[in-house]
């Protein structure tokens, strides 16, 4: 298991994935803050990004909040 920190843009003009550190990302999606609209598109990014499935990855900090905690599952 290893968990990822992530800050989110929501409501921006385009997708965007930036690494800060090997566990830390900034995002940038489209999506608005919205009926949990833009935590899926966050974690569609973050999982093609990591190259993994999206079922390995769940939110387990930060629904509301642009700071945000993913955990991968082996």
């Amino acid at each position: 298991m290893q968990y990822i920190k992530v800050r989110v843009h929501a409501g921006e003009k385009k997708n965007r994935v930036e690494q800060k550190t090997p566990d830390s990302y900034e995002i940038w999606v489209k999506a608005p803050a919205q009926e949990g609209r833009a935590n899926e598109s966050v974690k569609a990014l973050l999982a093609q990004q990591l190259g993994i499935e999206l079922s390995r990855l769940s939110l387990v900090k930060g629904t509301t909040s642009p700071a945000k905690i993913f955990l991968i599952r082996s």
